[in-house]
């Protein structure tokens, strides 16, 4: 089964610092979480508290980085957020797990299993491995039979590669 802590380590790199862009939707940000969208997230106050504490962008990314309890905060949130609502832990291969995971956080949970059910159906040769799935976006027990009944049979990288074309195909 899969590994959060690997997915996360691996997701995690392409989220930044601390960041206050005007232009973003998202507004004020810290390693991709954004206030805007989750105000009451509790990292927000040792955020708030060292904003305080510190002058310039680089000093305060230091301090935040420095800060244990916030960095575990982060963390859980990325694990509730994210690797949770897809059942990530029922994943049967670490590669498909951090596809879920990354697509999950930089695309929304629900496309990231729409990319799957898609992938599955599309792989399923014609319903003879197994009967097509519904694309709703939740990746419940149907979801995981379907794609358990797949790696039976086949490698997850074709999977994987379908997932990478659903996902270039949306940008």
């Amino acid at each position: 089964m899969a590994n959060f802590e690997q997915a996360f380590q691996i997701t995690l790199g392409h989220e930044g610092g601390y960041v206050f862009d005007p232009d973003d939707a998202g507004g004020e940000t810290y390693r991709g979480v954004a206030r805007r969208y989750h105000p009451d997230w509790p990292g927000w106050q040792a955020i708030d508290r060292a904003k305080q504490e510190v002058t310039g962008k680089r000093l305060l990314n230091k301090k935040l980085a420095e800060n244990d309890e916030l960095q575990q905060q982060i963390q859980a949130f990325y694990k509730q957020h994210y690797w949770d609502r897809f059942q990530g832990d029922s994943i049967p291969t670490q590669a498909l797990a951090e596809e879920l995971f990354d697509t999950g956080v930089n695309m929304g949970v629900h496309r990231a299993a729409r990319f799957l059910q898609e992938g599955l159906n599309l792989l399923n040769r014609n319903q003879k491995s197994f009967k097509d799935i519904l694309e709703d976006g939740k990746l419940g027990a149907g979801t995981l039979r379907a794609l358990n009944s797949y790696l039976e049979k086949d490698p997850p990288e074709h999977l994987l590669k379908i997932m990478n074309i659903l996902q270039g195909m949306h940008y």
